[in-house]
């Protein structure tokens, strides 16, 4: 694709972005916590056709991130090719962050996806900025899922930091790490008994957030039908 194939896609995406958008969808985003500054209204269910169409486009993704449209940015984080994303798109991004939802569809989609989830969850965890924080967690969440010959050991240093992080009373942090510790706890039976291990150490916390990270995490993973699928699984490969 040329630099101008790549210009005539972005227009005509925005155009059909803002066409298939309203108000009363944004009013429903910002009942549910987005930031609709810079949104049309435009469902996920609505950008299915589009993520089909562009897909693994990466200058593309690019220019439609450069928009600052917050569906564009979602449509660019959902057809981005992983392989060709690098630390420093990844720092960019996330610091360009402003919604929990475009925090989650790119930590989920492609971050967790590349080769440096690791370094970047790391960093990000530390990170004082509410979506880069939020941003460690999701990706850890999401790797868990898409990550599936990944090591049981290749998860023990996410959960140091889910410790470290659980007492952030941000409730967009809390939630994320919650989200991560469980998705931990649900990858094999090993890693069950470690997550629920940190998952019943924070719910004994004297901290308000890490007990309510705990306590959550306890009652999923010690659900009846989540430990019987959890039991089925073959373990993760060794390290």
């Amino acid at each position: 694709m040329t630099a101008a194939d790549t210009t005539s896609d972005v227009k005509a995406i925005v155009a059909t972005l803002e066409a298939r958008g309203s108000e009363r969808n944004r009013k429903g985003m910002a009942r549910f916590g987005i930031n609709t500054a810079r949104a049309y209204g435009v469902s996920m269910a609505a950008m299915v056709d589009l993520v089909r169409r562009y897909r693994r486009r990466h200058e593309l993704a690019q220019a439609l991130w450069a928009t600052e449209r917050h569906e564009a940015r979602i449509l660019a984080a959902l057809i981005d090719e992983p392989a060709r994303v690098g630390r420093r798109q990844m720092d960019r991004w996330a610091a360009a962050f402003d919604s929990w939802d475009l925090c989650d569809q790119a930590s989920m989609k492609l971050f967790a996806r590349t080769p440096f989830v690791a370094d970047r969850v790391a960093k990000w965890a530390r990170d004082r900025r509410e979506f880069v924080r939020r941003a460690a967690f999701a990706t850890i969440a999401g790797y868990a899922i898409a990550a599936k010959q990944a090591a049981n050991t290749a998860f023990t240093p996410f959960l140091r930091l889910i410790e470290e992080g659980a007492t952030d009373e941000r409730n967009f942090v809390k939630k994320a790490v919650n989200w991560a510790l469980r998705q931990i706890g649900k990858r094999s039976p090993g890693l069950h008994r470690r997550a629920l291990g940190v998952a019943r150490k924070l719910a004994q916390s004297p901290h308000p957030a890490a007990r309510w990270v705990g306590k959550d995490a306890v009652r999923e993973l010690t659900n009846p039908a989540v430990v019987r699928r959890i039991a089925l699984k073959t373990r993760a490969p060794a390290a």
